[in-house]
């Protein structure tokens, strides 16, 4: 993990199931959120997603990334074009600083509309980096590392 090394995309179809049940989950009941009627008599053009849901896919796009053991210990971010239903929010970043083993990543979403996030997350990754998936080594159980008999 060095600064300037680039997350791959992640390309996160935004779809009406996702809007409403973020929001629902979230306990986000505008109903710019989930009622595709109410949210154009309020001058959109459909159901949008809020902040929780994008904040909590900016989480995932992190740790999904830095692996199991990363923990986020802040996640700033700006909203800017809404997420509608059809389009396709893109998550990148670039890791901007690292101090020992804490990261600050710079994120931001785009869909075919511009920016719909932009900001910094700060993770804390222990221990030595493993991306997701890689070759792990065998770590003996207690018992085998005791020397014990079964």
């Amino acid at each position: 993990m060095r600064a300037g090394d680039e997350l791959a995309p992640l390309e996160i179809p935004i779809t009406r199931t996702l809007i409403v049940a973020g929001a629902v989950a979230s306990r986000d009941y505008q109903d710019v959120h989930h009622d595709a009627v109410l949210a154009r008599e309020k001058g959109s053009p459909d159901v949008f997603m809020n902040i929780l849901t994008t904040n909590g896919l900016v989480g995932r796009y992190i740790t999904d990334h830095f692996g199991p053991s990363a923990r986020l210990r802040s996640v700033r971010i700006r909203l800017g074009a809404p997420n509608y239903p059809g389009d396709i929010m893109t998550l990148t970043g670039t890791v901007a600083a690292v101090e020992g083993e804490v990261a600050e990543v710079r994120v931001t979403g785009t869909n075919g509309l511009g920016n719909h996030v932009t900001g910094t997350v700060t993770v804390a990754v222990p221990g030595p980096f493993e991306r997701p998936g890689a070759a792990r080594a065998e770590v003996p159980g207690p018992s085998e590392a005791a020397g014990a008999e079964s």
